[in-house]
């Protein structure tokens, strides 16, 4: 029997063919912020704590570059330094946080750098990492690649990941008909 070749697709998958590449930015890092959930009267999260947090970026495209990348990671510089200058060694101070002018008084005296975001947290940081990352690999890409999720991680344990896309589990046959238009 004759091996297939592999240098062309079985189908046409078209519209429904995408590529996804992954870059991550480790807990080793340094990436170290302190933040508190000013809303979390409930629990101890009320309180100020800190990580080493981690990131991790999955963006897609439908068509590869020049090079049969979909991401040049080496145009990801401004990426890493966005995430230095917003969480190494800073604190993250959510806009509504009824506490938020003593954190700029122990900025005055050089105790500590703040970074205000319209709210804080794994979740939100992984919100504000994808939309800081979209914005930034579309305009480098002219829209041909886009983030398709972040993760932010606190530890091992303790992850959130936003995508701003619906996730919807097709069945196989489903997938089979509009891949292959038949049942």
């Amino acid at each position: 029997m004759r091996r297939p070749s592999l240098n062309t697709p079985p189908f046409n998958m078209g519209e429904y063919m995408s590529y996804y590449s992954t870059k991550t930015y480790g807990h080793n890092i340094g990436l170290s912020a302190v933040f508190r959930q000013p809303n979390a009267d409930h629990s101890h999260c009320h309180l100020l704590h800190g990580y080493s947090l981690a990131f991790k970026f999955t963006f897609g495209c439908s068509k590869l570059d020049n090079k049969n990348w979909a991401v040049d990671f080496g145009g990801l510089k401004p990426l890493k330094a966005w995430l230095e200058d917003s969480f190494d060694h800073k604190t993250c101070v959510d806009i509504n946080d009824p506490h938020k002018q003593d954190f700029y008084e122990l900025q005055d005296k050089d105790l500590c750098e703040v970074r205000e975001f319209d709210g804080v947290g794994a979740e939100m940081f992984a919100y504000h990492a994808w939309k800081f990352a979209d914005t930034l690999i579309r305009e480098a890409t002219n829209d041909r690649c886009w983030c398709e999720s972040v993760e932010c991680s606190e530890h091992g344990a303790n992850s959130a990941i936003y995508t701003p896309f619906t996730v919807r589990k097709t069945s196989l046959k489903d997938a089979q008909k509009k891949l292959y238009g038949k049942e």
